[in-house]
């Protein structure tokens, strides 16, 4: 896994919801190494721990990456604060993305929440082969549905209350597609833990693979302070505990040993 560090400034912000921001940075040699799936890790000033974020967006030829995040505590505050021009000390890019294989096949994205951002970079390639479904709470909370548009793929809401797309859940959309005879070829879900859950159900019931990225907190980032374990299963069918910020973020769904 190649990595580095840089002092990175900011050249657009934007704030998507009340509490969602949207931030793009000149990250130079680090958009050269960056791949659809992997995060970065930002420096708070004042703070020891750095603070995880999903990639949303990577432009090689600008060298610059998008960062979307969600304000959930100081750390987060701080950096929502920040304003163009500012620069932010990140350690990038890290973890594992996702395999995206041939992208002329038809797949399906399947985001929830402020686990949509990880899944634009990589819906990219695929264009109109891709269907994408993000779940949200309601329509004030909905995110990036016009950034997917403009990838080509197709795109469908659903929200908690209604009030925007399908009222219900993503994989109520995901059996319509399949009603639909849109036959995608593999999945690719970001998300909480219960719709990864529920996705992964469905993606078995249909027979195709699935790719998961997980949501978890994080300290060091490269796999030196174990706090971000997850339970792992190893192809003889033996169990181990890998992490997050190494061996994921992104796993094949069968790999991960779920606990109850």
């Amino acid at each position: 896994m190649k990595y580095d560090t840089g002092s990175c400034r900011i050249l657009e912000k934007q704030q998507l919801t009340v509490d969602i921001y949207d931030v793009t940075v000149d990250a130079g040699k680090l958009a050269l190494l960056a791949k659809p799936g992997q995060f970065v890790h930002v420096l708070v000033p004042g703070h020891t721990l750095r603070r995880p974020i999903s990639i949303c967006g990577i432009d090689r030829a600008a060298n610059t990456l998008r960062l979307v995040f969600q304000v959930r505590g100081e750390g987060t505050a701080q950096l929502a604060a920040l304003n163009c021009g500012d620069s932010i000390d990140l350690l990038a890019p890290l973890g594992r993305g996702f395999s995206l294989g041939n992208t002329g096949r038809k797949v399906l994205f399947v985001g929830g929440g402020i686990g949509v951002p990880p899944l634009l970079e990589a819906a990219k390639p695929f264009g109109e082969n891709a269907a994408v479904v993000l779940g949200f709470r309601s329509r004030e909370a909905v995110i990036l549905k016009e950034d997917f548009e403009q990838n080509g793929n197709r795109v469908q809401i659903a929200t908690d209350d209604g009030s925007l797309g399908h009222h219900g859940l993503v994989t109520d959309c995901m059996e319509a597609l399949e009603a639909e005879h849109f036959a995608f070829e593999e999945v690719f879900a970001c998300g909480p833990a219960p719709m990864l859950k529920a996705v992964i159900r469905a993606a078995e019931r249909l027979g195709v693979p699935c790719q998961v990225s997980m949501e978890q907190r994080m300290a060091c980032g490269v796999g030196a302070c174990l706090g971000c374990a997850v339970k792992l299963r190893r192809e003889d069918g033996g169990e181990y505990y890998g992490h997050v910020c190494k061996d994921g973020p992104v796993f094949r769904a069968r790999d991960i040993v779920w606990e109850d």
